[in-house]
């Protein structure tokens, strides 16, 4: 960093005692100034304008500091509509075999607590981070949706005799994220979760989101990135590959 003469270290993400002290000790080392911001999905507005100040892109930055006020808002405002009894049970598997996830309070699973779910980790493995699990464990709380970032673990899940007793695997409802540029749900914990939970709760309750998806992803890349994707990007990003 001090070869490349940066000005500043920015940092987005947790702000635990750990953290801080990591961020304290690179500025240390380094002479150069490390802001370390919270990078939680519900402050995400905040985080915004931080940056935007520190970047002196106030602007842009409250341009898109609305665009997350009024996702957050939406999607509390629909989901909060289902009762919990027909909120389903959906586990976020990552990793090549699903068995990595995030137990309760982990920033990797943030998302599912904005669409209404039972997120079965973190309902019965208590407060965490990131926690390997057991293929026992996830036929115990039998999900009724499982959501993954991982590739591999989605072209093999169909066929692993290891989950095919998961209720999601019989009623085919494994769902790979979006993932270009950055992770929509996770990898890394980022704003793509904003259009990452417009995605997953259009997944969970079409009938309370009837948006077009495909606008509302080209209204996202073009805010974040500056650069509307393309029909054949829209594919990729959204229908990904059909269960067998």
């Amino acid at each position: 960093m001090r070869r490349a003469r940066a000005d500043l270290v920015l940092d987005i993400g947790s702000t635990t005692a750990t953290y801080v002290s990591l961020a304290e000790r690179v500025q240390e080392q380094t002479r150069i100034p490390d802001a370390l911001i919270d990078g939680k999905l519900a402050n995400a507005a905040e985080t915004f304008r931080q940056v935007g100040a520190l970047l002196d892109v106030g602007e842009h930055a409250e341009e898109l500091a609305r665009y997350a006020e009024e996702t957050l808002a939406e999607i509390h405002r629909l989901t909060e509509q289902v009762p919990p009894e027909r909120r389903p049970k959906v586990y976020f598997a990552r990793g090549p075999k699903g068995l990595e996830t995030g137990a309760q309070g982990s920033i990797n699973i943030e998302a599912l607590d904005f669409v209404a779910a039972h997120n079965v980790a973190a309902e019965n493995l208590g407060s965490g981070g990131i926690v390997n699990i057991s293929p026992e464990q996830v036929l115990a709380w039998q999900p009724d949706v499982i959501v993954t970032i991982n590739r591999d673990f989605y072209v093999s899940v169909w066929k692993d005799p290891l989950w095919q007793s998961v209720k999601a695997v019989r009623d085919k409802r494994v769902y790979l994220a979006p993932d270009l540029p950055f992770g929509w749900i996770d990898s890394p914990p980022s704003a793509n979760r904003l259009m990452g939970i417009r995605w997953l709760a259009k997944f969970l309750y079409p009938e309370l989101f009837p948006a077009d998806l495909r606008a509302e992803t080209r209204r996202f890349y073009d805010l974040f990135y500056h650069q509307e994707p393309t029909e054949q990007q829209l594919d990729e990003l959204l229908v990904g590959p059909t269960p067998p």
